[in-house]
Parts: structure tokens; sequence; C-alpha cells
């Protein structure tokens, strides 16, 4: 970036953000052009393959291929009252006065993916950070991972036993080797040496006989129990690696495994991406933060939950705010955040104390996303609030919310967070899903060996479902009989210590 003054970075990194969004949108029209109702597909419901390489279930262990025949209209909806075609009439863009369509589903994860590209491209260099091992779990690699030296960095012996060198038997050294020791005196044919496992192999060795499989006599000699191949259980130096050699590319996700690699591979810190900066701001009056539910008010699920969620998809959560029903709280709030990402809970439709949009308009932010045509969670929104700084409003209902999370906020978080898109994957249905006439359906699913199971209790005010779920089933419009393959959104974390869905199903432990 030498050569480049600040304001020309910032003024290329504004022109690749407005870019990126109006290339967005324009696949939102188009999206709603090939649909005259502004129904929402699934992603990827065309012809193709895809896989998921996977673990635990074995479900990724399989590569399935989509179907394409065309879903059953014949299933009613779950919710009768759902199908009110007026719904598509999405609440007016308060920039052009204009009424519009909500974007179908997939081109609203289109439009969050773009915008959160756009706005890591804005980051650019400031957002890498190193950092020590014990604080890089969870962050994304900024740079190739190289080796620094050969692994192992010199001969070392791979078992328990006895460095021998030339034709048995042998005389046995009294001193043995052990891990940590430099340089160990060399060997001659006929000699031997007990060694531990890690210790450096001492020059003009042959192999290393495992304990199991010498003997010594009352003379001190050892003696082979099978054959003994030259090199045997000796790892050679540079078995794994060799210095600069590539081991990880940038955009690796940092797991424990990646770290204890990082570490043998002779890091001490690494370069990341550091982590998008969300603020959640929790709206409603009618919100308890303790106790028992009464007189008209209701826990809050969402203050509990989302701060967690949001850090499983990359995001730092710098504080989580309770603001009531109060618009001009509100938009005291929005304008003096500075996170990367503001997360609003409900306020999105327009009801009486719906106050997002109006905030929106008096802070000038630009709607990318303004409703979605899925279930549960179609009022969902995404805003450009200011340079750099994106706003998702949740419904304020909880898988509602959950909805809104999945289809704005990842894809979104996961662009800022450098992560690796995962490549979709779909799994047979179970059993039959009703489906919206016109929306597309994200329904709480186990996955239990080669299929996914349906779960209850998947109403948007309800959190039983996915609290034993493994991921989200996209159906399209109209349903999805039992057999379909339907594609699967992994959730952060996937498992299920009670192994039921008050009674409906079961799913073996998985983890993602």
């Amino acid at each position: 970036m030498s050569g480049q003054s600040a304001e020309s970075l910032a003024a290329q990194a504004r022109a690749a953000e407005d870019g990126a969004v109006d290339e967005a949108l324009a696949l939102v029209n188009e999206a709603r052009a090939a649909d005259g109702r502004g129904a929402g597909g699934t992603a990827g419901s065309g012809g193709g393959r895809s896989s998921r390489a996977g673990s635990g279930t074995g479900r990724g262990s399989v590569e399935r291929s989509r179907r394409t025949e065309p879903a059953s209209h014949t299933d009613p909806p779950d919710h009768p009252g759902d199908a009110d075609p007026a719904r598509h009439s999405a609440p007016s863009d308060h920039r052009t006065g204009s009424r519009h369509q909500a974007a179908p589903w997939s081109a609203a994860r289109a439009v969050a993916g773009r915008a959160g590209r756009a706005a890591a491209a804005r980051r650019g260099g400031a957002a890498e950070r190193r950092v020590p091992l014990d604080r890089a779990l969870g962050l994304t690699l900024a740079e190739p991972l190289a080796a620094l030296s050969d692994l192992p960095s010199f001969d070392t012996s791979a078992m328990d036993g006895w460095v021998v060198a030339g034709p048995g038997p042998w005389d046995v050294r009294a001193a043995g080797i052990l891990a940590g020791q430099d340089r160990p005196e060399p060997l001659s044919d006929g000699e031997a040496v007990q060694i531990a496992t890690g210790a450096r192999i001492p020059r003009d060795a042959t192999a290393v006989i495992r304990s199991e499989h010498g003997r010594t006599d009352d003379k001190g000699r050892l003696f082979a129990l099978r054959d003994v191949d030259h090199g045997q259980d000796i790892r050679p130096r540079g078995q794994e690696c060799r210095s600069g050699d590539q081991l990880l590319p940038t955009g690796a996700l940092v797991t424990p495994a990646v770290l204890g690699l990082a570490a043998a591979a002779g890091y001490d810190e690494l370069l990341t991406v550091a982590r998008p900066r969300a603020e959640v701001l929790i709206l409603g009056d009618e919100l308890l933060t303790e106790g028992l539910p009464r007189e008209g008010l209701i826990r809050d699920a969402l203050g509990p939950m989302l701060p967690p969620w949001l850090r499983a998809l990359g995001a730092e959560v710098t504080s989580v705010r309770r603001l009531g029903d109060d618009p001009k709280a509100l938009l005291k709030a929005v304008r003096a955040s500075d996170a990367d990402l503001i997360v609003t809970t409900g306020g999105t439709a327009s009801g009486p104390v719906d106050h997002v949009h109006a905030t929106l308009s008096r802070v000038d932010a630009g709607l990318l996303v303004d409703g979605v045509a899925v279930r549960p969670g179609h009022p969902m929104l995404l805003a450009r609030t200011k340079e750099g700084q994106h706003l998702v409003g949740l419904p304020g209902n909880p898988l509602a919310a959950v909805s809104g999370l999945l289809t704005l906020a990842e894809p979104l978080l996961r662009m800022l967070a450098g992560r690796p898109e995962q490549e979709p994957y779909t799994v047979p249905l179970q059993g039959a899903v009703h489906g919206h006439p016109h929306d597309t359906r994200l329904v709480p699913v186990v996955v239990r060996g080669e299929d996914a199971v349906p779960l209850r209790y998947n109403g948007p005010a309800m959190l039983r479902g996915i609290a034993a779920a493994d991921g989200l089933a996209v159906v399209p419009p109209g349903g999805a009989k039992a057999g379909r393959e339907v594609e699967i959104l992994d959730l952060p974390w996937s498992w299920n210590p009670a192994g039921d869905d008050g009674g409906d199903a079961s799913a073996e432990r998985c983890f993602t």
C-alpha cells in the first residue's frame, strides 16, 4: 500500500462499497423480476451438485445432488393467516417513498454478504492484529501460516524402545536417551541404547525397536523379536513440513488444532483479522430481565441469546443496551455508536412503537434490505447507517430473530471477520414440512445419519425447537415432501444433550 495516501485509500474503499451495494441491489431487482410475486427461493435450488465435509454424524461424508422437481404447493401453511399476499408490500422506502416487495431470501443474503465484503475492503489493513496464540482462537488468519522451521526439526524416535545401529544382536549402552537431550553420542554398528518417544536420534542409527518387540539377555545384549526395517519408528527431520512451507492459507479459521500446529511450527503470535465490533440494542417496554413473566410483561430472551451468538459468528460484542420503546434513546444510541454492526431487536414492522424505520430515516441511512420473503422473520432489515457501519434490524420474536441473524447478520459478519464461506449442502427430509405459499421457510432440524428430522415448536416466538437443533432447513415456497433434499444452515455449534425435542426427534451428538 506504499505510495498511496490515506485519503486515496479511503476514496477507493468508498467507491468499492458503493459499487458492491449497487451490484447487490441490482441482484435483488433481478430476483424480483424473475418472480412476479416477489417470492423467496432457496439458495442454489436449481441443478448442480454440492457437498459438505462433515464429522460426527457422517452427514457430510456423502456428496448429494440437489433435486430439481418443483416444490409441492398442495400443503397448507403452518399459519393460515400468513398467506395474506398483501404482506409482500413492505414499508415504503424512506428515500423514495415508493412501495416495494420483500427481497427473496437468497438475494437478501447476497446483499448482506456483499455489503460485508465492501466494508471489509474499507477496513483493510486497519483490521489486522498480531495476537498471542492464547488470544487467537476463533479469529481468522490475515496471512498464510508458513512453517518457521522444519517439523520435526531433527530426527526423533516415534516410540519408546531401543535405537540401534547395524545388524543385531546389539550391545546395549548403560545410559539411555531422553526427550530434550541435545546431540546424543553417535552409535557404532552393533550398538543400541534405550530411547524415549520424542528423543533425538543419534548419528548413524539404523532403526528404533519398540519395547515390546525386543528383549535383552543377562549379558546386556538386545535381540529383535521380529524383522527390523531400516528407518522404522524414526520420524525424519522435515517429515511434516520444511521451513517456509505454507501450512494454512489466509482466511483459515484459528481452531485449537491450528493453535497447536502454529506452536509446533515456531509461532508465538499470529497475524489475524480483528473481530468486527457489534453493539446490541434491546427494544421493548414489555421485557423483564429476571423473575417470572407477570402482568403483561415477558422475559427478555434475546438479551441473553444474541451476544454469545454474535461472538460465535465472529463478532466482538462491545455492549448490550436495553432502551425500551423510547425513540429518542434509540436515535441517540444509533448516532453515538462506533460499532461496525448495530443489532436491534423488534421495532422493524409498522406498529405504534416500531421506531427503527423512523430512526434510520433521521440518520439518513441507506436501506439495503427492507423485509425478506422468509418465515419466520420477514420484517428484518439491513441498512448502511454511515460509512463503514451497518444496522441489522431483527424482529422481536425469538425464532424470527434467529432467522434474521442467519439471513443478514451472518453473511455480513463472515465477510468482516474474514471467515471462509461454507459450501452449501443438502440433506433429505425425514418428514414432510408445510410451506408458505410464497415465502421461504427456515425450520429447525436435527441431522440424524443421512436425514434431516424437522422439529416441532417452530413458531416465530418459540425457542424450544432451535434449542435442540443442529441447523435450519431452507424449505422452498409451497413446502417440501419427505425425502426431498433441502439446504441446511448450520448453527455455529450443534449439540443436543437431551437427545430429543419434546419427544419429537432425537439427534446424535455433533459439533460443527
